[in-house]
């Protein structure tokens, strides 16, 4: 029996590698494949290390070669290696191979699995960190169905000996919370840094599929994980489904739009279009190649308690409902959100916002925990190609506030003429009037108090789906940076 002493205190224990490895090689049921391509059999190893992989390991393979890769798992459309779809081949092929070499017949208790990684590594040069997909296809029950977990990584080290250590370490985890953290499907992501520091690897991605998975909302375990500090941002496409960012921002023109947006209103959805106008109309944008992205920052909420999950997601799904690509991200100063962007793109960049987002980005208190305050803010925020949209406001009395009028601290008075003056800033001019006295937080409160004349605020079918899903009704009204 463990011994206790008077004043200890309890806390998970993380099993050693070993010890994951070992629980899984002495369970005479679970067998399967590990297919590792671009970082060496790096996973595979802390098993056969364990000892007793006999039992588990039916085979470990490195396609390394792109021919002989190409040979086993076919040729991707797009001629690439490092994909999604070409973990799923490999996950897909792997499996259906043990199905037909080991009858169930002979073994009615095997519970079969294929864990897969596909992955590129630091360049020579260290120009670009290394990313890669993974994930494992296996069994619970051998009655039941797959089930599926697949991430997308992004190495934070500069040497390629750390990165595929690291690799090793992520996949051991991801395999034993697999197997015995699937109920818990929130800790198996925390389990996922077992022995790793977030310095060391970025999760930006997560998919749960299958049997065991069904009552999981992917939408939401993406939210974990910037909950958790292991991405600063997810993406939602408009279809609802999680989506790798650097899928859908690689080399675009991007016009950002950030807000509350609890819940969207008809002034979001004006500020959005006429902005979208404006932006496709500059040089260098490319009408094909620009992307619209919502932004929703978790950020401020932090300091006033728990995030309500579900309230985020209400509103990514009213956004997703609209057509609209949203991104949940970790970032307060927009300097950040466009510092983000700019990992994936080099073409010109917009920001549509209000006159108060304007004056806030203005106020020095944002960045005093840089050295070079608010200039080196605005240096990372305005050295690309990238200009302000700025939507109007209209006072109590009636006038309206632009770029032209609008006030900052009268020591950031010559900077924002210096922005102004270079066009970095200009003014939406074709506004619709009649929305300009439209706010989210009138929205919700007339929904709070069950008030009439709501719906006429909001944009076509906005109304519809929160009533149905009866969104925002009972909830308390939190404030956001730039709303």
């Amino acid at each position: 029996m463990e011994i206790t002493l008077k004043g200890d205190k309890e806390f998970d224990e993380i099993p050693s590698l070993r010890t994951k490895c070992l629980r899984i090689n002495l369970n005479e049921n679970i067998y399967g494949t590990f297919a590792e391509i671009g970082a060496g059999q790096e996973t595979v190893r802390q098993f056969f290390r364990a000892g007793g992989a006999s039992g588990t390991i039916a085979k470990a393979m490195s396609a390394y070669d792109k021919a002989f890769s190409d040979a086993i798992y076919g040729i991707e459309d797009d001629k690439r290696y490092v994909t999604e779809a070409r973990l799923r081949k490999m996950l897909d092929h792997e499996v259906n191979l043990v199905e037909e070499r080991i009858l169930r017949e002979s073994h009615p208790n095997k519970m079969f699995f294929a864990y897969a990684n596909t992955v590129a590594t630091i360049d020579f040069a260290k120009k670009y960190k290394g990313h890669g997909w993974v994930g494992i296809k296996y069994q619970v029950d051998p009655t039941q169905g797959y089930n599926e977990i697949v991430l997308h990584l992004r190495f934070k080290e500069n040497d390629a000996r750390l990165q595929q250590e690291t690799l090793g370490i992520l996949g051991t985890n991801l395999i034993y919370g697999a197997f015995y953290k699937y109920n818990e499907p929130k800790k198996l992501l925390r389990y996922l840094y077992d022995h790793l520091d977030k310095d060391q690897v970025e999760i930006d991605t997560i998919n749960f599929a299958g049997p065991v998975f069904e009552d999981v909302d992917n939408r939401l375990m993406s939210l974990q994980l910037v909950k958790n500090g292991m991405t600063d941002a997810v993406m939602f496409a408009p279809d609802g489904n999680n989506v790798l960012p650097a899928r859908v921002l690689y080399k675009k023109n991007i016009l950002a739009l950030r807000g509350s947006f609890r819940p969207v209103t008809k002034v979001n959805m004006d500020m959005y279009k006429k902005s979208y106008e404006m932006f496709i109309k500059e040089n260098k944008v490319d009408t094909d190649k620009t992307q619209v992205i919502f932004e929703i920052t978790l950020s401020n909420l932090r300091a006033e308690g728990e995030i309500d999950e579900q309230d985020f997601m209400d509103r990514a799904r009213l956004l997703c409902s609209l057509g609209q690509t949203v991104l949940i991200s970790n970032f307060q100063e927009y300097y950040k959100l466009v510092e983000y962007f700019s990992q994936y793109t080099k073409a010109r960049m917009g920001l549509a916002m209000g006159v108060n987002n304007l004056v806030d980005i203005f106020d020095e208190k944002y960045y005093r925990h840089l050295s070079g305050g608010i200039l080196e803010a605005f240096g990372k925020l305005f050295f690309k190609d990238l200009r302000v949209y700025l939507y109007p406001m209209q006072n109590e009395d009636g006038t309206i506030t632009d770029s032209e009028n609008l006030k900052v601290h009268p020591r950031m008075k010559e900077l924002y003429k210096f922005f102004k003056y270079n066009g970095k800033v200009v003014d939406i001019t074709d506004f619709n009037e009649t929305t300009l006295s439209v706010f989210s937080r009138t929205v919700l409160r007339m929904i709070a108090n069950n008030e009439d004349g709501w719906e006429a605020m909001l944009p076509e079918g906005v109304s519809n789906l929160i009533k149905e899903k009866s969104l925002f009704g009972c909830e308390t009204e939190q404030v956001h940076l730039g709303e």
